[in-house]
């Protein structure tokens, strides 16, 4: 495997090729089992089943993983795949040292790589990076880790950030494995960068619509500085929810003969968001600015609003792991247990929001009562 260290691979993952549409039990199977033959007791597979579903059901913890295979009935078990044992042929469930020692050692690049979505043909893909603050180790820094996810809120993969570097030199390795022809991607002003919109046009195939701050100030100046009062083409959005009310007008400006220094630039958007608090009254406002090589023909200002909006996917991603799964109070500091959880938790919220589930919390609460409801939603009939 090519994904798994710290220091981040730049080689395609040969374990990606043909995989799409494989349920999961059966990319699983592609990872290689990091133990050595003697004294192997339980499936490899099975304790990674047993992982992903007990996450699916609220489990935030090693802990709470064994618990809840050691209270698995017989039939979830032999669905799982468990071990037999005796002539009875009982199923036995691994224990929270077996699990954590397997998960730890296992493989965390293909791990995310073969538990996540397949970008190809979705309208959008959010890049974004977030620190597992409860990893952070004495001397050594939190996991940072830089993920990917489609705009119907299923996790493409996700590498870890080398320690004294940033997310930036992450990006083409991230994206690199995947078909992107067609599809839009979304990133933050730390990521608008010349090289990364070449790769995108150039190698991907792909649209990109990235976020301009002060961190380029001479494209936030010169993006500022365009005609927007002159600009008819706009969009308004209002929405009510999380206790606030908010509109957004967006607006568009080609740019394609304006001498804008940006690779492929063909669009530029500006988005003023005024938000109103709904218990205290208090107004603010906020313009961003964006960039993006979708032409005109292809993209109204509507278009533009929702793909902004997009980004937001993987921000909500973030708030899900932080508060449903208090993902940074968690204890999970050595090997690759850190970068495992996070990819159960991303594999979990996916599922879930594939399934129609709205609310998270309330949908973990439910597979909770239940060991065989993780079961379909992982694929395991």
């Amino acid at each position: 495997m090519c994904r798994k260290s710290d220091t981040v691979c730049l080689i395609k993952s040969p374990v990606l090729d043909g995989v799409a549409g494989l349920p999961l039990v059966e990319r699983l199977r592609m990872l290689p089992d990091p133990r050595r033959r003697r004294g192997v007791r339980h499936p490899f597979v099975a304790v990674l089943l047993v992982a992903a579903s007990a996450v699916v059901a609220g489990a935030q913890s090693f802990a709470a993983i064994g618990q809840w295979a050691a209270n698995a009935p017989q039939h979830a078990l032999a669905r799982l795949g468990a071990r037999v044992a005796g002539a009875l042929g009982v199923r036995i469930a691994p224990s929270t040292a077996t699990i954590r020692r397997v998960i730890g050692l296992a493989c965390p690049g293909g791990l995310a790589d073969l538990t996540g979505a397949d970008p190809a043909g979705s309208h959008s893909v959010a890049v974004d990076g977030k620190a597992a603050r409860g990893s952070r180790h004495g001397s050594s820094p939190a996991a940072h880790l830089l993920a990917a996810i489609t705009c119907d809120g299923r996790t493409v993969t996700q590498l870890r950030v080398p320690d004294k570097t940033n997310e930036i030199t992450c990006f083409t390795a991230l994206l690199e494995p995947y078909d992107l022809t067609g599809v839009t991607v979304t990133a933050d002003a730390l990521h608008t960068q010349r090289g990364h919109a070449r790769f995108l046009v150039e190698e991907k195939k792909a649209h990109y619509l990235l976020v301009i701050k002060a961190n380029q100030p001479e494209l936030h100046r010169a993006v500022r500085a365009l005609p927007w009062k002159d600009v008819t083409a706009r969009r308004y959005d209002r929405e009510t929810g999380h206790g606030r009310r908010e509109t957004r007008v967006t607006r568009a400006l080609t740019v394609t003969d304006l001498g804008l220094d940006f690779p492929y630039a063909a669009q530029a958007v500006r988005i003023l968001r005024h938000r109103t608090d709904l218990k205290t009254g208090k107004a603010s406002r906020e313009t961003v600015y964006a960039i993006t090589d979708l032409t005109s023909h292809h993209a109204s200002p509507q278009r533009l609003g929702r793909l902004a909006r997009s980004q937001w996917t993987i921000e909500a991603l973030h708030h899900v792991r932080d508060t449903t799964f208090a993902e940074d109070a968690s204890q999970l500091r050595t090997g690759n247990a850190p970068r495992a959880m996070v990819t159960w938790r991303n594999l979990a919220v996916g599922v879930l929001r594939l399934s129609g589930v709205t609310n998270i919390a309330a949908g973990l609460r439910r597979n909770t009562r239940n060991a065989h409801r993780p079961l379909p939603l992982l694929g395991l009939t």
